[in-house]
């Protein structure tokens, strides 16, 4: 590893100060996982300064807001694993939480440096855009709020300037207790990388689906939507048929690669099953008497 740089912010203003200061040659250093692994591997040159954030309390905390469920860009997946108010109000949440790493991994990797970090088979992506979160930067120029579909550009890509953090996400107050769940294949049952993950929610009023929201990890540049498949959905009465097709026309709107670890035809298959999966696991957290509408 070449030498840099370091220094700790205080707080998130104070990271931001360091990041206009030190300008491009700067790099985010939050729970590690990804960085420091980019410092020892990567071919590109080390930042001139790493800036760290670890100790800024006020990107910390999961919190119910006037705005929703808010957990600070700081949160471990460990503390989304074990949030009682997690439990309570998105318990897909902490599936999608349980399955990234080891629980080394789980008890120093943040939930926004997950998502900073911006790869396709992000774990914490699928569920957080199933429930339209929201996530809230700040730079110089103040803060700004932006669904999070906004802040993927590409592969290790986001919308954020360089001397912009990420400071929290919010699933909104609207969503809380919303029925969802999170469905992930890898190679393994432990510590892999997704062949694809799939977040899915809905209502379920006089059982008909109702604002389905399907979302896919590992099947395109950046974790995506299925708008066609959430179309079809709409107004639907709930069952396993409905389930089935929306499966497969999510698959059509996958764009997955083929790579050393699986074909596009078979990340394509695994879309289909893992959607009506998700949406099933979603439905398991209906009400008993929309249930009951829905049979």
């Amino acid at each position: 590893m070449k030498p840099f740089g370091y220094v700790a912010a205080k707080d998130s203003e104070h990271a931001v100060a360091l990041l206009a200061e030190y300008g491009k040659g700067a790099k985010v250093l939050a729970g590690g996982t990804d960085l420091l692994a980019d410092l020892k591997f990567s071919p590109h040159p080390p930042p001139d300064v790493v800036v760290d954030i670890s100790r800024a309390a006020d990107l910390k905390g999961i919190a119910l807001t006037d705005a929703g469920l808010r957990l600070g860009a700081m949160v471990t997946h460990s503390e989304i694993v074990h949030s009682p108010l997690i439990a309570e109000a998105a318990p897909a949440l902490a599936e999608a939480a349980v399955v990234i790493g080891a629980v080394q991994t789980r008890n120093l990797g943040t939930i926004g440096g997950n998502l900073i970090t911006c790869v396709p088979s992000m774990d914490s992506g699928p569920t957080l855009l199933a429930l339209d979160a929201r996530v809230t930067v700040l730079g110089p120029r103040g803060r700004r709020e932006m669904p999070l579909s906004e802040l993927f550009v590409g592969p290790r890509r986001t919308s954020l300037a360089f001397d912009e953090i990420l400071i929290e996400i919010v699933v909104p107050k609207q969503n809380l207790h919303k029925p969802a769940a999170f469905q992930k294949f890898g190679l393994r049952k432990g510590q892999a990388l997704a062949l694809v993950n799939a977040a899915a929610s809905f209502w379920a009023p006089d059982g008909v689906f109702t604002e389905p929201r399907i979302a896919l990890g590992a099947v395109a540049p950046t974790v995506i939507r299925a708008p066609k498949a959430e179309a079809y959905l709409t107004g639907r009465p709930v069952s396993e048929e409905a389930m089935a097709e929306a499966g497969r026309i999510a698959a059509t709107e996958a764009k997955p690669i083929t790579d050393f670890r699986a074909s596009a035809e078979y990340r394509r298959d695994l879309v289909a099953v893992l959607v009506k999966r998700a949406l099933a696991g979603a439905f398991g957290r209906v009400t008993p008497n929309q249930k009951d509408l829905a049979s």
